[in-house]
């Protein structure tokens, strides 16, 4: 680690820290040339695979519009912060473990879907609504009818 002080190129770990969440490592350092001391922060610099758009576009992975998808369909409806925070880490994690260094966003599209579909019958409805891009009521006919088990004859 460089010195910014004196910009030596070789400094000494004086002090090693994990913080609390455990993601992030804090340093104490010390430049044998000028003695002062400073502190420096490891964290892992995860990379999120790109998105490739249905024109063929490609950009980087946007966590804010993913949890804006969740927050647009899951308005007024009785699921938690903590449950569709939950569903945005799940759906990160498997973005991340997918191996991939690009996705389309069809299939980040569908991992909503899936999430959706498990949190909540209307925001599921509400999110494939725009994602499918519906013509017409029968489609949204069939989107519901997804949702029902099919009654079991006695």
């Amino acid at each position: 680690m460089k010195c910014p002080y004196c910009n030596q190129n070789d400094t000494q770990v004086i002090d090693t820290r994990v913080q609390e969440e455990g993601d992030v490592v804090r340093r104490r350092r010390r430049c044998p040339a000028c003695d002062r001391r400073f502190t420096t922060y490891e964290r892992a610099e995860l990379l999120m695979p790109a998105v490739v758009k249905r024109n063929g576009t490609r950009v980087e992975f946007d966590l804010a519009k993913l949890q804006g998808s969740f927050k647009l369909a899951l308005r007024k409806r009785p699921v938690s912060t903590d449950e569709m925070e939950a569903a945005v880490e799940r759906i990160c994690d498997q973005l991340l473990h997918c191996g991939q260094k690009e996705v389309t966003s069809r299939f980040i599209g569908d991992l909503v879907m899936a999430e959706l579909r498990d949190l909540d019958e209307v925001a599921y409805v509400r999110f494939a609504s725009v994602y499918r891009s519906f013509e017409d009521v029968g489609e949204f006919v069939k989107a519901i009818s997804e949702f029902k088990t099919p009654e079991v004859k006695q």
